[in-house]
């Protein structure tokens, strides 16, 4: 559910703010909003700020070669 892109947004709202323990998880959902890596970002909790790193990292990579 956290990764799955047809999860409603109120839901994944919802895991952003009472379920630190899979806000990783979050991170790797393609429907994450900016709005909501920011909060994640923000807020923090276990392995956050790794998954963040992770999802940047690989937008660079794909900044540098093709992506698909």
């Amino acid at each position: 559910m956290t990764c799955s892109p047809d999860t409603p947004q109120d839901v994944l709202w919802h895991i952003a703010e009472y379920a630190p323990q899979l806000r990783k998880w979050l991170v790797a959902n393609p429907s994450a909003t900016p709005a909501m890596l920011d909060y994640l970002a923000q807020v923090g909790g276990p392995d956050v700020a790794r998954a963040l790193q992770i999802l940047l990292e690989s937008l660079e990579s794909c900044g540098s070669q093709a992506c698909s």
